[in-house]
């Protein structure tokens, strides 16, 4: 096990090429994305997916400590322009080191 650092970002999806691009940046090459977010944000303010434009999406994505400021450098200038919110934690990574499928 070691340390790394979980990126969450919710955004619009029309931003989501500029944000993978800013990760790739980044040295962030990894991400999972996930279409059609809804949610309440903690302004209290609810967005219903069916009366906006465009959808949000949520990124997912896991780097070292070190690349952590060169995310946030890459990031948020996106955000401040076009809406949306990140969010980096600590987490702990398990590295399989064999495959149970094939024993």
């Amino acid at each position: 096990m070691h340390l790394v650092k979980k990126i969450e970002i919710i955004a619009n999806s029309f931003e989501l090429s500029r944000i993978l691009d800013g990760l790739d940046k980044s040295g962030v090459h990894g991400h999972a994305v996930i279409r059609n977010v809804a949610g309440k944000g903690l302004r209290g303010t609810a967005e219903d997916l069916d009366m906006t434009m465009l959808d949000n999406v949520y990124i997912l994505a896991f780097c070292m400590p070190e690349h952590v400021k060169p995310v946030v450098e890459n990031i948020r200038p996106l955000l401040n322009k076009f809406g949306g919110t990140c969010y980096i934690s600590d987490v702990m990574e398990i590295r399989s080191t064999k495959c149970i499928a094939s024993l």
